[in-house]
């Protein structure tokens, strides 16, 4: 996973940081007063979670017996 690719799909990582913890992206004061690692920490969460994010990035599941 890159960021480049994580970028690539920046409308769906804005969208689950609002539905998973209310984190409005477009709120300056918000995203001045907390630090990079801050919000690396929660999008690196959307990758481990069921979210659209994931979803976008994770493998097709194997079908057994193909």
């Amino acid at each position: 996973m890159s960021w480049s690719a994580l970028l690539g799909r920046w409308a769906l990582v804005e969208a689950d940081l609002h539905s998973e913890y209310g984190i409005d992206v477009e709120d300056r004061a918000l995203m001045r007063a907390r630090s990079w690692r801050w919000l690396e920490v929660r999008i690196f969460a959307l990758l481990a979670a069921d979210t659209r994010t994931y979803r976008a990035f994770a493998p097709d599941p194997e079908i057994p017996g193909q």
